[in-house]
């Protein structure tokens, strides 16, 4: 298992610990040891590509490709790189599947991003020589390149609990955005080239033939996504997104489906009800994972250290410990039904479409302030808990709400609820759900895939009328039309409810250690990020702060921790 490394000057590789170094004119390529799933270097067309590619499509590739196609045994890195000699850009937006793919055309170092964001890609520029890699941590030992810590992001990732945009927590590191084609040139300059990017069409066809055509997208997504001979594993919170994943799998599926559910003890109001309810309907083999507080404290550092950049979110222990489940009973592809609330309209919309009706500042910004308010993170809490010279800093820096404005205005799409979606997919879709994905399961040497998140699934969905996925008060409609039959009524119909992840209970018990020693720490103190007496507050569970200090609470502990993981200073 690798994650590749690529240079545009030799014998960069070996300085960053890359293996079977290829040169390619001015580039070089070589593979890392870790989690991932690259191949080595491959040729087509006078280009050099080094990736990590897994094509749900080949066939339709292969064939488009006609007589230039390479052997049917060839690698997807090889068969996307073929691609992309032969179509460009059309090439490459063609493709479903899961990719990061750096290649050496001419003197430039051409970085590609899959559609959605579920594979990653990091570059970074010292001088006049470039390095990329699907490792973060390759490019921070790059010995040429120096840098430190990157307060903007900080201030993003405690706004958004994740790095919405290119910006990583290292000054002068940045990630690939999805569906782009990024060309870092010899003379120091990028240009950026977008593939696919989803469109808002108007299809006034009937809401039952927009159910069906999307019926039958999602049964072609999760076929492709299933593992050929072996059984299936699906990850079932019992919500309508995973259970339907589950219903189609089993479906669709000539081997055993196995599901897997997180419990975190019977005293907490949970979803298991539900999930066995489609497990036995769906007639799986179903197990349920009980996590203690107790383990997610021993094992919450190096799962944060996986991450090349944080994410926020008190449900990654258990999500790994499921990983680790699942690859322990012989798994090696795991589905999931991540996707359904940023492409179909999910309980977030709702407060945003209340609050535009009652929005009278006319500040183009003001849709973008509400949408950071939304996430109630510690966006509001940011005058207390950053120290002075962070925020004196950070005066001139872009404000949080430029990584979302974009995409909440006129012009790409129309329709509020349609920019809603659209920021949701290209913010938190690819930059916390799936990127958390693919390294939580990598780690275990699963692949996770998730058919909601598949291009035509997202292509139809920017297609069905707003008023068809959200229907009044009932979220992602359509979606649930699509498989009302597959599913019994309790589940489709009931509201969004979601597992309560008993985060302040895990803080005053078996955290409550980790957390004053790392956030009180003179390590931390000295880093001079946020202010002492604040977090001995919300330590102390005083103040205005309650009853939502605990999840704030665990964005710094989890920033802390990653900042300690990665050695990084202030």
């Amino acid at each position: 298992m690798t994650r590749w490394c690529a240079s545009s000057a030799d014998g960069d590789l070996v300085a960053v610990g890359g293996r079977d170094v290829l040169t390619a004119g001015r580039h070089a390529f070589g593979l890392l040891d870790g989690p991932g799933a690259a191949t080595a270097p491959c040729r087509a067309a006078g280009l050099t590509a080094v990736g990590e590619v897994t094509l749900f499509n080949a066939p339709e590739l292969r064939s488009r490709l006609g007589t230039d196609a390479p052997s049917p045994a060839c690698s997807d890195t090889e068969l996307l790189l073929h691609s992309y000699a032969r179509f460009g850009l059309a090439g490459l937006a063609a493709a479903d599947g899961m990719f990061a793919l750096a290649i050496a055309d001419g003197p430039e170092l051409v970085l590609v991003r899959d559609h959605t964001g579920a594979r990653t890609a990091f570059y970074a520029r010292s001088g006049r020589s470039w390095l990329a890699s699907t490792s973060l941590r390759a490019i921070q030992r790059w010995p040429a390149l120096d840098t430190g810590l990157n307060l903007s992001a900080v201030r993003s990732f405690l706004t958004f609990a994740y790095l919405p945009g290119a910006e990583t927590l290292l000054r002068g590191v940045h990630e690939v955005l999805p569906g782009r084609c990024l060309r870092l040139r010899a003379d120091t300059t990028t240009a950026e080239e977008v593939f696919w990017e989803p469109q808002e069409l108007t299809d006034e066809r009937p809401a039952a033939e927009h159910a069906h055509a999307l019926r039958a997208l999602l049964e072609e997504a999760t076929a492709r996504r299933l593992p050929s001979g072996e059984a299936a594993a699906v990850l079932l919170s019992g919500g309508v997104d995973s259970s339907l994943v589950t219903a189609l799998a089993t479906k669709l599926h000539d081997n055993p489906v196995r599901t897997y559910s997180i419990s975190f003890g019977d005293e907490l109001p949970n979803e298991l009800g539900y999930s066995g309810l489609v497990a036995a309907h769906c007639h799986t083999e179903h197990r349920v994972l009980t996590v203690a507080g107790e383990t997610v404290a021993a094992r919450l550092p190096d799962t944060v250290a996986l991450l090349d950049c944080p994410v926020g979110d008190p449900l990654t222990v258990p999500n790994r410990l499921l990983a680790e489940a699942v690859a322990g009973d012989g798994m090696s592809v795991v589905l999931n039904g991540e996707g359904g609330d940023p492409v179909f309209g999910g309980p977030k919309n709702l407060p945003m479409l209340i609050s535009e009706l009652h929005r009278d500042d006319p500040d183009p910004r003001a849709r973008a302030l509400a949408y950071l308010d939304s996430y109630r993170k510690c966006y509001a809490d940011l005058p207390v808990l950053l120290t002075g010279d962070v925020l004196a800093e950070l005066t001139d820096a872009p404000h949080p709400a430029e990584l979302v404005s974009p995409y909440l205005r006129q012009g790409r799409m129309h329709s509020l609820l349609n920019q809603l979606l659209h920021a949701n997919l290209r913010t938190k879709g690819a930059h916390h759900i799936l990127s958390k994905v693919e390294r939580i399961t990598a780690a275990s040497g699963l692949e996770g895939r998730s058919p909601l998140f598949a291009r035509p699934v997202i292509d139809h969905a920017f297609r069905v009328p707003p008023r068809w996925k959200l229907a009044g008060t009932t979220e992602k409609w359509v979606l649930k039309e699509a498989v009302r039959d597959l599913l019994p009524a309790t589940v489709v119909d009931r509201p969004k409810s979601g597992m309560r992840v008993p985060v302040q209970q895990w803080l005053a018990g078996p955290l409550r250690e980790l957390g004053n020693d790392l956030l009180l720490s003179r390590t931390t103190r000295q880093r001079g990020l946020v202010r002492p007496d604040t977090l001995r507050t919300w330590l102390r569970r005083e103040g205005t702060l309650l009853p939502r200090h605990g999840g704030k609470l665990w964005l710094v502990l989890t920033l802390e921790l990653w900042l300690r993981s990665f050695e990084v200073g202030g």
